[in-house]
């Protein structure tokens, strides 16, 4: 299983494969540890029939309040989701949440575009364009996110 502190957007994309998973194939939950748990956790969380686990939910926010951070200190990266905002707005639309955060749009939108290819379906090329833009913003906000989890454990050893 993909780890929050190794790359938590693919973590959050993968819990989101699991429940989806899940959801279609429920007998599927008693093959594996992980699956029986993810199952488990759908259940308590009340999430069978959509929606997300808490620790899908969890790891959002932390994304969500890192790019927060990161948007009033970096001009590069405020520039770039200001370029992103426009077509994240027109994915937000096209959904049941229109006020859904930036980044869960930058994932819903990464995740929408995997199943697509699943489906051997053709992706236009802005669609590849914003998908770019989207990939970037969270591969740097996972690196950043990794990048404070080792100062954090550095800090850890030395106070112990």
């Amino acid at each position: 299983m993909k780890t929050k502190k190794e790359n938590i957007a693919e973590y959050i994309l993968y819990l989101w494969q699991l429940e989806d998973y899940l959801r279609a194939f429920p007998e599927q939950a008693e093959s594996s540890e992980e699956l029986s748990d993810i199952f488990r956790m759908m259940h308590a969380d009340d999430v069978m029939d959509g929606g997300h686990i808490q620790l899908a939910q969890i790891a959002l926010k932390e994304l969500e309040m890192l790019s927060d951070d990161i948007l009033t200190q970096e001009a590069t990266y405020r520039a770039a989701m200001i370029r992103l905002t426009p077509a994240l707005n027109m994915l937000k639309a096209r959904t049941d949440r229109p006020t859904m955060s930036n980044i869960e749009a930058c994932l819903l939108l990464l995740y929408q575009i995997m199943m697509l290819r699943l489906q051997k379906r053709p992706i236009s090329a802005e669609t590849q364009e914003v998908q770019q833009q989207a990939t970037s913003i969270l591969q740097y906000l996972s690196k950043t996110y990794y990048k404070q989890g080792e100062l954090e454990a550095e800090e850890e050893e030395v106070d112990s």
